[in-house]
Parts: structure tokens; sequence; C-alpha cells
């Protein structure tokens, strides 16, 4: 997905391995949510849970969050305090009435090779659970913390792409068909109507066996770009590392030596 957004970003990260752009406080929020979720998931209280995952969150340094407009010491505290209000009331509206799953696996790490993809298919599965439908099959679930929720909801073609990685990788680790992978989302901010926090997206993989052309066909051509790819440009208009990407090219970061050459040939 990276490299769809904004080819120069991946490069910088995957292929030249700098990782110094800073995260926006919303993916701070999310990666602390599911720093809780995996201790409550492994067994800690909710207390205990909620704790981690706040002592995670303000373990990050100032350095590596994007305070975008809050600049100086007094705002960037602010902020902060902010991020803490987020998540505290996030996590709690999911634990107030977490779902309930047999749990197999707690943030599953794998890598599947699959026969008809060029590239090994890697992938993280915040759980892997019993089906509570099908004997013998297991779900993947996945955890999302946002501010607004999903409008196309399971058919969104990011969760899709994510569920199919989760597929792969799961089918080879646990050696058990896979049934369904389910998404939560919880909203960060209170609805002023009193309506659930919560939202439930499930994605059944036995009715989406035409996408797995269309998985295989697009991983295997971005396989062939990057092979190909000699020039890696920006994407500004990236909501994430537009402006970094930018930088990047601007002050030539990235090695421009193969662009000289491509110059020098034609």
């Amino acid at each position: 997905m990276a490299f769809l957004r904004n080819p120069l970003a991946w490069h910088k990260r995957y292929v030249e391995k700098i990782y110094d752009t800073p995260s926006n406080p919303a993916g701070v929020i999310g990666r602390a949510g599911h720093v809780a979720l995996e201790h409550y998931y492994s067994g800690a209280d909710k207390e205990t849970a909620k704790r981690l995952g706040l002592e995670y969150l303000r373990s990050v340094g100032d350095f590596e969050i994007n305070f975008g407009r809050a600049t100086s010491a007094r705002a960037k505290k602010a902020k902060r305090l902010a991020m803490e209000k987020d998540y505290l009331q996030a996590v709690g509206f999911y634990l107030a009435r977490a779902p309930r799953h047999t749990v197999l696996g707690v943030e599953v790490s794998g890598i599947a090779r699959v026969p008809g993809y060029a590239l090994p298919l890697k992938a993280i599965s915040d759980l892997v659970v019993e089906s509570r439908d099908r004997p013998g099959y297991v779900d993947i679930v996945d955890h999302k913390f946002v501010d607004a929720f999903s409008k196309s909801g399971a058919e969104k073609p990011l969760f899709v792409i994510q569920a199919l990685f989760n597929y792969f990788t799961v089918s080879e680790m646990f050696e058990r068909p896979v049934g369904k992978f389910i998404v939560y989302e919880c909203k960060k901010r209170r609805n002023k109507d009193g309506s659930s926090q919560m939202r439930r997206y499930v994605l059944d993989y036995a009715q989406v066996q035409d996408e797995f052309a269309v998985f295989r066909r697009l991983i295997n051509d971005a396989t062939r770009e990057m092979q190909s790819r000699k020039i890696f440009l920006p994407n500004p208009s990236d909501m994430f590392e537009g402006e970094n990407s930018f930088d990047i090219y601007r002050l030539s970061l990235v090695d421009d030596e193969t662009t000289e050459q491509l110059l020098d040939r034609e």
C-alpha cells in the first residue's frame, strides 16, 4: 500500500531503510490501542491493558510525532494531553463491550510462500480466533481506531487487500481453513446521538473468490513495477507522507545517479 500511495516514501523506508518520518497523532493513538488490546486478549484485565497502552503512548518521543501547527512546547503538551484523552476514551469504549472470542493467537506475524506469487506475502493479524459458526475453521480479527466509520463497509478495497494478505499467512501458519475477516472499528469521539461507538464488518472469504485473482495480479504487477522502476517520484498529495516525500525529492536525499544515467543515454 505504501508503494501504491507514494513510491518515493516507500523507497526511502523499505529500500534505503530510513525510518525517520514522524507519525500522525491518530497513528500513535491507534498503535497504543493495539497495545492495550494485545494485552487484554493475552489475559490482562481491562484496567491493566488500558494502562499498558497509555504507557506506550507516553513513551513515544516528540520527535516521532507530527504535531502539525503545534510547534511550541506548550502547544505540543496540549496536543499530547488531547491524544491521551482520545486514547482513553476509545479504548474505554471498546473494553466496555469487548467482543468475546476463543483466541488462538494474538499479533500473529507470518510469511507465506504462495504458488503463483512472485514474492512471499507477509502480514500481521491482530487476532486469530475459533470460528463461531463453522467448526474447524478459524477467523481473523482486525481492530481499527477511527475518527469516522467507513462508509463502504467490508467491501472497502483496503479491507479486502488486507484480508487477503492475512488469509494466506494464517492459512499457512495454522493449517486450517480460514472463514472470515472481521473488522471492528472503534470511533474515538463519542457520538452525540448516543449510538454505538463500535461497528463490525465481516468479509466472508467464500464470497470474494473473484478478488483472489485480482489480488494476485495486483501483487505480481506491483512486483514487476518495483523491479523495473528506475525513478521514484514523490506524491505531494499523500496525506501521510506527502510533504516529507517532496522534501526528499527537493533535497535529492535519495541517490539520483540512476536518473542521470538514463538522461545521458537519451
